[in-house]
């Protein structure tokens, strides 16, 4: 199966929720829709399952027009943050109530409840009602009622965002693989950078109702077309800095000359943007090359084995996540320092003009 947006726009009122997308989704494809809250995510996967019909464009698969098709002649399986269970009835039940209502035979419905009860942990909650379960397990319920379905189209739309760790990070290694046996076509919309980065398979960045790029997460990752798209895949958010070059060297925006190496070697003379992530931004010097940025603290949070230190260079607020436990009281001085290989370069229309080239890899 494939599915593709021909220009898809949705307009509520006055407010345009998407904006003209152009997407095609394999089957056996993990797709990650990523973005903040309110960028369209949920707006778009209604748009694919048939539960909305887009205000202009269309949509196909293989290459059928089923713009007008309704969810219910679609094979589209839907779970949301919030899980929805029957109440009154057992789990098992639960799960089973999509091929009942399919008229499977009942060892057929049997197998396949037992299955995604083992893969989601629900094994011995079966006979349970879902008021008699955590949080977690009701999520874990409406998932395989999901995985049950064997659809053609599976959209999870923030899915593990109220289980706990462990199963989150068994759950995010052992959907794809499930999914990609199936054929199906595997929608996951997140907030988060880091899920994108551990689900892997193609991610499309949202912003404000459009998709500002899409493709092989790492790529997108690691070469974003343009500003909006590299902040959109930062957290903590993107660090940038204003950077003049001329003559051979630069100018940055927190003050004092620097060479025009790395990314900077491979643009004229100009006016840009420089971006760089957290894990870019060091406190300890390890090169002759680096761009030593002299900032206060303004605050450090310790997360056990790792640091962010929020910091003031000048006018801009910059963000170092470090290894290590680093106690720094705020307003204390110190010197951040930035590898120009890391460095994204953006011209004044935010489009990506060049990229050190550690940042290809990193």
């Amino acid at each position: 199966m494939t599915l593709t947006l021909e220009g898809v726009s949705k307009r509520v009122g006055a407010a345009t929720h998407i904006h003209d997308v152009h997407l095609t989704l394999e089957g056996g494809s993990l797709n990650v829709l990523l973005g903040a809250t309110l960028s369209g995510k949920t707006s778009l996967m209604r748009l694919m399952a048939g539960l909305d019909t887009p205000t202009s464009g269309r949509a196909l698969i293989d290459g059928e027009d089923v713009t007008g098709r309704p969810v219910q002649r679609r094979s589209v399986a839907m779970v949301y943050q919030q899980f929805i269970n029957y109440p009154s009835l057992t789990v098992y039940e639960n799960i089973a109530s999509p091929l009942r209502v399919s008229g499977l035979p009942r060892n057929e419905i049997d197998m396949r409840v037992r299955d995604a009860a083992k893969l989601l942990k629900l094994e011995p909650y079966l006979d349970r009602k879902p008021l008699n379960l955590s949080g977690g397990q009701q999520q874990r319920t409406a998932i395989a009622r999901a995985l049950v379905k064997r659809a053609d189209l599976v959209l999870l739309d923030e899915p593990l965002a109220n289980l706990d760790y462990k199963l989150r990070e068994e759950l995010r290694e052992e959907l794809p693989r499930v999914f990609a046996a199936s054929g199906a076509i595997f929608v996951y919309a997140t907030t988060e950078p880091s899920e994108a980065l551990l689900l892997g398979g193609n991610t499309a960045t949202l912003f404000e109702g459009r998709v500002t790029q899409f493709g092989p997460t790492p790529q997108i990752y690691r070469h974003p077309r343009d500003l909006i798209t590299a902040r959109v895949f930062s957290d903590p958010p993107l660090n940038t800095l204003k950077v003049t070059k001329a003559n051979g060297s630069a100018t940055m925006s927190t003050g004092g000359l620097i060479p025009a190496t790395g990314a900077l070697s491979a643009v004229p003379d100009g006016e840009y943007t420089v971006g760089f992530r957290a894990h870019h931004l060091t406190l300890d010097p390890a090169g002759a090359d680096e761009i030593a940025i002299p900032s206060v603290v303004s605050i450090a949070e310790i997360t056990g084995s790792e640091s962010y230190v929020h910091l003031d260079a000048s006018e801009h607020r910059l963000v170092a996540l470090v290894p290590g436990v680093r106690r720094l009281e705020p307003k204390s001085r110190v010197t951040a320092y930035l590898d120009p290989r890391h460095l994204f370069l953006f011209d004044v229309d935010g489009r990506l003009a060049a990229a050190g080239p550690a940042s290809k890899a990193a």
